[in-house]
């Protein structure tokens, strides 16, 4: 159980890494249909599609990591992303420094 917990928790710590969190994503598309769109705006570093062992499908969220800030900012000027006839739904992640994080947690 303790194993379990402990690779829970360095998933949620990987994604941290990633600039923009997906939602509403078709179950009909693949990670490589996600990163060859994503492309348009810039050069996608990683996206990772998460999958059910249960159904083998996967979630319908997705994180992408683009090289650059500017990529980041191309994909959110675009008032919105359809993919396959669904709109999906981005939200940017914030990264903080460690310090804003403990100020916060005061």
């Amino acid at each position: 159980m303790a194993a379990a917990s402990a690779v829970r928790a360095a998933g949620r710590r990987s994604r941290r890494l990633f600039d923009i969190f997906v939602a509403e994503v078709p179950w009909t598309v693949s990670s490589k249909e996600v990163k060859e769109y994503f492309s348009q705006f810039g050069s996608v570093q990683r996206c990772q599609l998460p999958f059910d062992r249960d159904t083998g499908f996967h979630r319908r969220y997705c994180w992408i990591k683009f090289s650059t800030p500017e990529d980041v900012q191309n994909v959110l000027q675009k008032d919105s992303h359809i993919l396959e006839g669904s709109k999906l739904a981005l939200k940017q992640h914030i990264r903080r420094r460690r310090s804003q994080r403990k100020n916060q947690s005061e």
